[in-house]
């Protein structure tokens, strides 16, 4: 069986024992989407770009873990790369 980039992301996330993650869907990154389907990682679907970074750093700093960002290229980029110096964590970046 040949796994996607998005399957082996996924795959690592769950080994590392992620939980939860925050984004914005969108098309650059539909095989991170697919994959977490059929994972045991909870994907909180947010409503603006701003939005995915800063709970992923809120999480972060409550709950001591690493916040997990995925965001579209772009304004969702942008954002993600402004918060991302606040927290530990991961931001995954969309692109096609």
């Amino acid at each position: 069986m040949i796994r996607s980039g998005g399957r082996i992301l996924v795959d690592q996330l769950e080994l590392h024992g992620v939980g939860l993650a925050f984004g914005v869907p969108g098309e650059s990154y539909l095989a991170i989407l697919d994959a977490l389907h059929d994972s045991p990682i909870r994907y909180v679907i947010c409503r603006h770009e701003a939005a995915p970074p800063n709970m992923a750093d809120a999480y972060g700093k409550l709950t001591g873990r690493p916040g997990i960002c995925m965001v579209t290229r772009g304004p969702g980029a942008t954002h993600a790369s402004c918060a991302s110096t606040r927290r530990p964590g991961l931001d995954a970046v969309g692109s096609s």
